[in-house]
């Protein structure tokens, strides 16, 4: 494969070009030269096709060769038969190459043999290549955006601390898109395709070192080299949280993996051994997904599994605590230490205990003074609260004042707000001061049941 095994080009490239550029509207490579624009890619950007002068205003080369310097990252928007030849036309000039093309060993017989021929350049030549029949990479960091859909269809999330890697391009952007919508950042994402170089372990190795990324999430259908997947992984959760969605575990899923990027999906019980080798956390489907990365986008690792409950309606108490006990999470009694501590700050007829119900009387500073003082100290390892704004006297303070997270700043805090068009319309207050917020109590269960599980992969790992 590629001989350089530092990716930092790939993800803070000063230059990039467009191999296969077209002034043509909705031409793949028309739509990725508009995204770097739309987006503010502060490289040098170099369309590349002989049959222009111009493309969407840039000078255009009729090669690499004749740019004059040598390019980062050079994006291949091409045929799949003239792939080989435009790649053997990187060489000595782009340290990088991006074939979003499709037509590969996805689709069997010649595909296959152009793929091969791929991976050999890619080796010979010492390119590092991302692809084929992939969308390449979105970087909030750096800005470069290779997704070649168009941001009004796909919104682009704002720069965060997650990191996404997946072997699907449309797994990929369905979770960037969602991400934009409840506004959670993002660092890096790869969408890898059929991996003919760089896998889903060189990615792990590059997220393992990088400062901007916080937490992982891995979407993978198959890896081949077993024991430098784990340990790439090893290394990274040593680091930040890892977590993962194996798909392709049996029958119809096996042969849809096959088609879909040529892969080998393998016996889904060495996949479940290595993650838990490797420490990495392991998701049960596409919803727990975007939970996972919703809840690690937004909060730290929990500790533990040991829940803290407030509310202000007693019955979504009792919902959660069920549904916390079924996940396999604690909802421990109150100490009487903490009891005694509590009791002074409430009237005299709540019920103080674990889960804490505020009553309809419930107001942003009871809310407050109830999480700081469970918070603090080794009793709870994280607090799920339940905001149902009936309570009048209930403000838009509320998330502010939830998410300054006195004297326990480490430990995670996830809202659940149900309800009709005025809860709704308080969801982007709690997302504005940082806070993961869920419309239903069992979203929320399963974002903190997903927290916890970090910890448990850890101890598994010593």
């Amino acid at each position: 494969m590629g001989t350089n095994k530092n990716l930092d080009f790939f993800f803070n490239p000063g230059s990039v070009a467009i191999v296969g550029a077209s002034e043509r509207p909705g031409k793949i490579s028309r739509i990725i030269l508009e995204s770097l624009a739309k987006t503010g890619f502060k490289g040098s950007i170099y369309p590349v096709n002989p049959k222009y002068d111009t493309v969407a205003g840039l000078k255009c080369y009729p090669s690499l060769s004749v740019i004059g310097e040598a390019i980062d990252v050079a994006v291949l928007a091409l045929p799949a038969e003239n792939v080989p030849e435009a790649l053997m036309g990187c060489a000595g000039i782009a340290k990088g190459a991006i074939i979003v093309s499709g037509g590969f060993a996805e689709v069997g017989g010649k595909g296959k043999e152009l793929e091969k021929a791929v991976r050999e350049i890619s080796k010979k030549e010492g390119i590092r290549v991302i692809g084929p029949n992939c969308m390449g990479i979105y970087d909030a960091i750096s800005r470069l955006d290779t997704f070649f859909i168009p941001p009004e269809r796909i919104q682009r999330p704002k720069a965060g601390g997650l990191s996404i890697i997946s072997q699907s391009g449309s797994f990929a952007i369905t979770a960037m898109d969602e991400l934009a919508a409840e506004g959670i950042g993002v660092a890096r994402v790869v969408s890898y395709g059929n991996k003919s170089d760089v896998n889903e372990a060189d990615c792990l190795d590059f997220l393992a070192d990088d400062e901007a990324t916080k937490a992982v999430a891995i979407y993978i259908e198959s890896v081949e080299e077993g024991r430098k997947f784990v340990e790439a992984a090893s290394r990274c959760c040593a680091k930040k949280p890892v977590m993962a969605i194996k798909v392709g575990k049996a029958g119809a899923g096996i042969t849809a993996a096959g088609s879909h990027t040529g892969a080998i999906a393998g016996r889904y019980e060495v996949y479940r051994a290595a993650f838990k080798k490797a420490g990495i956390i392991e998701l049960g489907g596409y919803e727990e997904f975007t939970v996972a990365c919703k809840a690690f986008g937004m909060q730290n690792e929990a500790k533990g599994n040991r829940v803290m409950i407030i509310t202000d309606g007693g019955g979504m108490g009792v919902g959660i605590a069920d549904a916390c006990f079924e996940l396999g999470l604690e909802v421990p009694p109150l100490t009487e230490e903490l009891k005694k501590g509590l009791k002074p700050m409430f009237p005299p007829y709540f019920s103080v205990s674990n889960p804490i119900d505020l009553t309809g009387s419930a107001t942003d500073e009871w809310y407050a003074d109830a999480l700081e003082k469970t918070m603090a100290g080794d009793n709870y390892d994280m607090a799920i609260v339940a905001a149902l704004w009936g309570p009048p006297a209930l403000t838009d303070r509320l998330p502010d004042m939830l998410a300054r997270k006195r004297g326990f700043g480490n430990k995670p805090v996830i809202i659940c707000s149900p309800g009709g068009v005025f809860s709704r319309s308080k969801l982007e207050l709690f997302r504005k001061a940082g806070l993961p917020v869920f419309s239903s109590p069992e979203a929320a269960v399963r974002a903190a049941a997903v927290l916890a599980k970090g910890a448990k992969a850890k101890r598994g790992r010593s």
